[in-house]
């Protein structure tokens, strides 16, 4: 990681916690950049909305598609607090992205936050559409898994989506 992909985090980090930081809300943040140039950083807004696609990094891909008219954002990365889960990885994928940088991951958080079967989003893209896009994964990793609940909290089972 560069200093470069820490000071984008640390904007995917505020951009989580624009709306307050409560687990229980997954305050995700997502910022895409190309050229030294945001072209869209958003929360997740799933409940807001309330859309089960309104996750950060599918808001932002949206964004930035907006943003340069263009459904291909070749050449930029999209920064992510968390993971993304297979579908924010697949629409990755279909925006031609080059690069996803991401914070913490899925066990150093609670399972709730990821599929209930678990799916293996980095395998997923080594086998299937796209050999040129990059994922890593550990950006500021610490301070992106302090927005959520650890992996070992003792949470109610009606408070756990995606269980």
């Amino acid at each position: 990681m560069t200093q470069e992909d820490e000071r984008w985090m640390r904007m995917a980090l505020d951009v989580a916690r624009s709306k307050g930081s409560d687990p229980s809300t997954s305050p995700l943040g997502c910022v895409i950049v190309r050229d030294g140039q945001v072209l869209a950083a958003e929360r997740n807004q799933t409940h807001e909305l309330p859309d089960a696609t309104a996750h950060a990094e599918m808001m932002a891909i949206r964004r930035a598609c907006e943003s340069v008219g263009d459904l291909e954002l070749r050449g930029a990365t999209l920064y992510s607090t968390l993971q993304p889960c297979g579908m924010c990885t697949m629409a990755s994928i279909w925006s031609k992205v080059e690069r996803v940088v991401y914070g913490a991951e899925g066990a150093d958080v609670h399972p709730m936050y990821f599929e209930a079967h678990g799916i293996d989003t980095l395998a997923f893209v080594t086998h299937a559409y796209r050999d040129d896009l990059t994922i890593e994964g550990g950006c500021l990793r610490a301070e992106c898994a302090q927005l959520y609940y650890g992996p070992d909290a003792d949470l109610p089972k009606d408070e756990q989506a995606n269980l």
